[in-house]
């Protein structure tokens, strides 16, 4: 049975499509049939990460409306064979997004993969709650910065009210990845602790994604990280992210850049 994952945040900027792409990538490596989508209709950055956006023919869109079939919208990774992304649309506005048109397109897909991630914009309008409408599961993304977290709060509260399990009176199981997290500005107090974020949202952790120039190089040449550069920290984490989602036990490390690797074990529960 397909799980449908939505990758999501009240705050624009903490690394939700670089975190949906390097996931995806890293779930497809390990062999399991991969669909990332783009819900941020009116922008289309996901593509971008994917290394894509010259391939790109229809989209979410036309699928919705019926201008086109979902196997003639899907592009199939030229890196890994079962990974694909399904864009959005950049002529169009998130009203051309139907909940009966979200639903039509997320029914076919759970008969064709095993992870159905959708790639939610920022902040709670029609895009992303259209986006989290349909999840068995959620990744809410956010940087150790005051106002990242009270945002990703009003997400949890969307997540449990906007939902169509939440409607039937069943729980969308909530995952906390913590992105652009540096370990000195941390211990100088400027930015919040990992138990700072915990504390506050209450939601087990997924992973910890270290601050690092790799991501923004892996974006700017469209390749998910965990592609372009599979043993740097942040594909590291990001992989182990992945395998927990699977249901591993993986211990969850601090990145630590006393020495640049990965050296502290943290002692909460991990997602």
């Amino acid at each position: 049975m397909a799980q449908v994952l939505v990758v999501t945040s009240g705050k624009g900027g903490v690394g939700k499509t670089t975190s949906t792409a390097a996931l995806g990538a890293a779930l497809a490596h390990d062999g399991e049939k991969v669909v990332v989508i783009d819900f941020d209709v009116g922008l289309r950055n996901l593509d971008l990460v994917m290394g894509a956006e010259r391939r790109v023919v229809f989209d979410l869109i036309n699928v919705i409306h019926g201008v086109a079939k979902l196997h003639q919208a899907l592009i199939r990774d030229k890196r890994l064979e079962n990974l694909c992304l399904l864009p959005a649309s950049q002529t169009r506005d998130k009203d051309a997004l139907t909940e009966e048109g979200v639903a039509a397109v997320i029914a076919e897909l759970r008969t064709k993969f095993d992870w159905i991630i959708c790639d939610s914009p920022a902040g709670i309008e029609r895009g992303a709650t259209l986006a989290m409408r349909h999840a068995d599961a959620a990744i809410i993304v956010t940087n150790p910065e005051v106002s990242s977290v009270r945002d990703s709060d009003r997400i949890i509260g969307l997540l449990d009210s906007k939902t169509a399990k939440a409607e039937r009176g069943e729980r969308v199981e909530k995952h906390l990845l913590i992105t652009r997290y540096h370990s000195s500005r941390a211990a100088r107090g400027e930015m919040l602790s990992i138990d700072d974020v915990l504390e506050i949202l209450s939601t087990p952790l997924l992973g910890i994604i270290p601050e690092s120039e790799e991501v923004l190089r892996a974006s700017n040449i469209g390749s998910p990280v965990t592609l372009c550069n599979a043993l740097s920290a942040p594909a590291r984490a990001y992989f182990d992210a992945a395998r927990r989602l699977k249901g591993d036990k993986v211990p969850m490390i601090v990145p630590s850049d006393n020495r640049g690797i990965f050296n502290k074990l943290f002692g909460r529960k991990a997602a």
